[in-house]
C-alpha cells in the first residue's frame, strides 16, 4: 500500500512539473512572437502625409505624429535597408488610454494593429518580406477608434535581416531631413577664358517635375544667384539675390554701407531684402513659367569705380520672345568679375520632401571680358550636410542624354558620388544676344 501511494505521488509530480514546464515553454513561445526592433526610426524627420502634404504642418512635429483624428489621413515613415529579408515591424506609440486599431501596410502587405495604451508603448505590428534592398515606408491608416485620436507615433520600430547592415534614414535635423538633400553642378571654365563678365545658361523642367517648393537655381556666382521656382499651385516666379558682405541672417543689422543697392528693376518685379540664409537684395517677378519649356538665364558683372560691383540678370523664354530685366543690385565693398559659375536644385517646403523633382540644365557659356565665348562642358557633382551625412540618400546629377540633370527627394534609389565630375557633349552653338541692347 506504502508502494503504491509512493507510486501515485510521484505521478502526480511529474504531471505538475509537466505542467510547469509546458506554461514555461508556452510564455517563451509568446515571448518569441514579438522579435527584437531595435532600429528606432523618429516619426518626426521621416514622415509624410499622403495626397495631402501640408496638412503635416498640422499633425507632423518633432516629437512625432500628433492630432491623428481623421480616418482620411493617410501617413508614410520613410527608411532605407540595406538587403533583403524579414523585416519586423512595430510602433512606439500611445491611443489616449482607449483602443484604436491601425492600419500598417510595408511593401504592398497590410496588417492592424490594436493599440490601447495612455503612454507611449511598444505594439507589434508584423513581419513583413522585403524583396530587395532600397527605400521603404511603412504606411499608416485609421481603422477603427474609440478615444479622439487613431495614435500618437514616436517612432516605427524595426529589426529582422532585412535592417542588418547600414540603414539609412533621418536621425536629428528634422527640418533640413524632411525638406531633402540640395544638390549642385559647380561649372569648369576654360582656362583659355579671361576674367568673365557674362554667365549664360538654359533650365528645362520636365512635365511632372514642378513640385511645389522647388529651385531650379540656373546661374549662381560667388555673390547670389538667380532662377526659377513653384511657390504654390498657383504661383511660380523668376528670382534674383545677391548676398550683402556683411554676414547675418537678419537684414535689418546690416550696416549702411554694406547694403545691396537697387540700380534698377523691370516692369512688374518686386524688390526688397532677404534674409535667414544669409542677408542682401532680393528681387522676384511672378511668373508662370511652363514646364517642358526651356528657358534662358543671362547674368552681368561689372566692377565699379565707386567700390561696388554691378550684378545685372535677364530673363527669356519661347514664350516671351525677347530679354525680360529682373534686376541690377549694386553691391559694396566688392571688386570682382563673375566666379563660382553653378546650378542648384533644392525644395525649400518640408512637406513636399517625399516628392520627387527634376530639371535638366543645358548650353552653358560664359563670356570673358575680351568678348570671347567659352562653352562650359564638364561640371563638379555636390550636395549639402543633409546628403553628406546620409540622412538621405535620394540625390542624383550628372549627364542624361547628353544634358546636364540634377534630381532630389521622393526617396528614389538611385545615388551619384558626391564630388564626382561630368562631362557632357560639346553643342557649339554660342548664345546669339545683342547685348547692347539690352534692357
Amino acid at each position: 500500500m506504502r508502494l503504491l501511494t509512493s507510486l501515485v505521488f510521484s505521478w502526480v509530480c511529474a504531471i505538475l512539473m509537466g505542467c510547469a514546464s509546458c506554461s514555461t515553454d508556452d510564455k517563451s513561445t509568446l515571448d518569441r512572437e514579438t522579435p527584437t526592433m531595435g532600429v528606432r526610426v523618429p516619426a518626426g524627420g521621416n514622415t509624410w502625409v499622403v495626397d495631402q502634404p501640408f496638412k503635416g504642418e498640422q499633425l507632423i512635429s518633432e516629437e512625432g505624429i500628433s492630432g491623428w483624428s481623421s480616418a482620411s489621413d493617410k501617413f508614410r515613415i520613410y527608411f532605407k535597408l540595406p538587403k533583403a529579408g524579414d523585416l519586423h515591424v512595430g510602433l512606439n506609440a500611445a491611443s489616449g488610454g482607449k483602443p484604436s486599431v491601425v492600419k500598417c501596410t510595408v511593401n504592398g502587405v497590410t496588417k492592424e494593429v490594436d493599440i490601447n495604451s495612455v503612454d507611449l508603448s511598444s505594439h507589434f505590428a508584423g513581419t513583413f518580406v522585403i524583396d530587395a534592398p532600397g527605400y521603404y515606408f511603412v504606411e499608416l491608416e485609421g481603422v477603427s477608434k474609440e478615444a479622439g485620436v487613431f495614435a500618437n507615433v514616436k517612432e516605427v520600430l524595426l529589426g529582422g535581416e532585412a535592417t542588418e547592415g547600414n540603414m539609412y534614414f533621418v536621425k536629428d535635423e528634422f527640418y533640413w531631413g524632411r525638406r531633402g538633400p540640395s544638390v549642385h553642378l559647380s561649372y569648369i571654365v576654360p582656362e583659355a577664358a579671361s576674367d568673365v563678365e557674362y554667365f549664360y545658361n538654359e533650365i528645362t523642367v520636365p512635365e511632372g517635375e514642378d513640385v511645389v517648393g522647388s529651385y531650379y537655381m540656373a546661374n549662381g556666382f560667388g555673390e547670389g544667384y538667380f532662377g526659377i521656382q513653384v511657390n504654390s499651385e498657383t504661383e511660380r516666379r523668376v528670382l534674383f539675390s545677391v548676398w550683402s558682405p556683411y554676414h547675418t541672417d537678419d537684414p535689418s543689422s546690416i550696416p549702411e554701407d554694406e547694403k545691396i543697392l537697387l540700380h534698377k528693376k523691370g516692369d512688374g518685379v518686386t524688390t526688397g531684402e532677404f534674409g535667414n540664409e544669409g542677408s542682401g537684395g532680393q528681387s522676384y517677378w511672378k511668373y508662370n513659367w511652363i514646364t517642358g519649356n526651356t528657358y534662358q538665364f543671362l547674368l552681368k558683372a561689372q566692377p565699379l569705380n565707386d567700390g561696388y560691383t554691378q550684378y545685372t540678370a535677364w530673363f527669356n523664354g519661347p514664350e516671351l520672345n525677347d530679354w525680360k530685366l529682373i534686376a541690377s543690385f549694386k553691391r559694396p565693398k566688392t571688386q570682382t568679375w563673375l566666379t563660382s559659375q553653378y546650378s542648384f536644385l533644392e525644395n525649400f517646403h518640408t512637406e513636399t520632401g517625399a516628392i520627387s523633382r527634376k530639371a535638366y540644365y543645358n548650353n552653358q557659356w560664359v563670356r570673358d571680358t575680351k568678348g570671347n565665348w567659352h562653352e562650359l562642358t564638364e561640371a563638379k557633382f555636390t550636395a549639402d550636410a543633409t546628403a553628406r551625412k546620409e540622412s538621405r540618400m535620394d540625390y542624383a546629377g550628372g549627364v542624361e542624354d547628353g544634358v546636364f540633370f540634377m534630381r532630389n527627394c521622393g526617396f528614389f534609389n538611385e545615388t551619384t558620388k558626391i564630388d564626382s565630375y561630368h562631362q557632357r557633349e560639346a553643342l557649339g552653338v554660342q548664345p546669339i544676344i545683342d547685348l547692347e541692347k539690352l534692357p
